[in-house]
């Protein structure tokens, strides 16, 4: 027998491996599943209720920015959706019928339940009002004429400046018609000046352009008138028009109360005529015979008198000639 010591196997445990249970799932709703699928189906009867009821029609119209904007017109826009169910209005093609609108830049619709379309309007701005007879045109920054004011206009249109255009081709003009640039620039130069900016002492001026003269100036109350002329996009453009308002101003200076009528020729060339009727205190205008200055031209002279025919032999006031 041998002295070797015999090898022992060490003994491994032996692991078992667990497997997870696996619940099938049952052939019935659990509560959680059959309660949401009971609201899904009561908030598709609530929205068909609701889309379906005559509570939610469009009834009623809040209008909100409209200045010079007429409320039939905008009812008139948005006829075709009185009387639908709000939930089914779609307001993408009411907002695009709103702003064409001549008055109107942009437009916004909000609905309000439960039966209230609400407007906001962003309209065209006005600069001036264009007067043509008995027509009043508002006419904004791009020259465009956008609507005409009626005999009670707005408290807005109030402080714009008037410019009354008496040219036989202005007839013509309507909503929607384009002021030509060159009118345009000259009209919102002149309108935007005030008395003191020509050193007058009168209350206001006003603004019109003829087919004879062009544009006019002229003092409100009436006292004198200054001739702007005509302008050009070339040959005589508004850039004269600083230059002719300096040479306005040192015309009227010292003797507006003389003044009748002014031609502004150019910057630098202009000439001033004597009222034809006499000054508030009963003496006659006179003209000066001297220039106003260097700069302006010799203002015309006060035109001479007629001849008187001569006295007869015997004179009118005195002694009668003895028999």
């Amino acid at each position: 027998m041998s002295g070797k010591p015999i090898a022992r196997r060490s003994r491994v445990p032996v692991t078992t491996r667990r497997t997870r249970t696996v619940r099938r799932a049952s052939a019935r709703l659990s509560a959680t599943r059959a309660g949401a699928a009971l609201a899904m189906l009561v908030s598709a009867a609530a929205i068909y209720g609701v889309a379906s009821s005559s509570a939610f029609d469009y009834a009623h119209l809040q209008i909100d920015g409209a200045v010079f904007t007429n409320q039939a017109s905008v009812e008139a826009a948005l006829a075709d959706a009185r009387g639908e169910n709000l939930f089914r209005v779609a307001t993408g093609p009411l907002q695009a019928r709103l702003e064409q609108l001549p008055t109107v830049e942009r437009a916004q619709i909000d609905l309000r339940l439960p039966d209230t379309l609400a407007v906001t309007l962003d309209e065209h701005q006005p600069v001036l009002i264009w007067e043509v007879g008995e027509h009043r045109w508002l006419v904004d920054a791009e020259g465009g004429l956008f609507a005409e004011l009626e005999q009670d206009p707005p408290p807005a249109a109030a402080k714009l400046p008037i410019i009354d255009d008496q040219r036989a081709s202005s007839a013509s003009l309507a909503v929607g018609s384009q002021l030509d640039p060159v009118d345009l620039d000259a009209a919102t130069r002149l309108a935007s000046l005030h008395p003191a900016d020509v050193g007058s002492a009168a209350a206001g001026l006003t603004v019109s352009v003829t087919d004879d003269a062009g544009f006019v100036l002229a003092s409100n109350p009436a006292g004198w008138t200054a001739v702007f002329g005509f302008y050009t996009p070339s040959l005589r453009t508004t850039d004269l028009i600083p230059g002719q308002v300096r040479l306005l101003r040192s015309l009227l200076d010292g003797r507006e109360a003389q003044i009748g009528r002014i031609i502004l020729a150019s910057t630098t060339d202009g000439t001033y005529m004597p009222k034809a009727s006499p000054t508030p205190s009963g003496k006659a205008s006179k003209a000066s015979s001297q220039p106003a200055s260097d700069a302006t031209p010799r203002p015309v002279r006060t035109p001479k008198p007629t001849a008187t025919p001569a006295p007869d032999a015997t004179p009118v006031h005195g002694p009668s000639p003895t028999p």
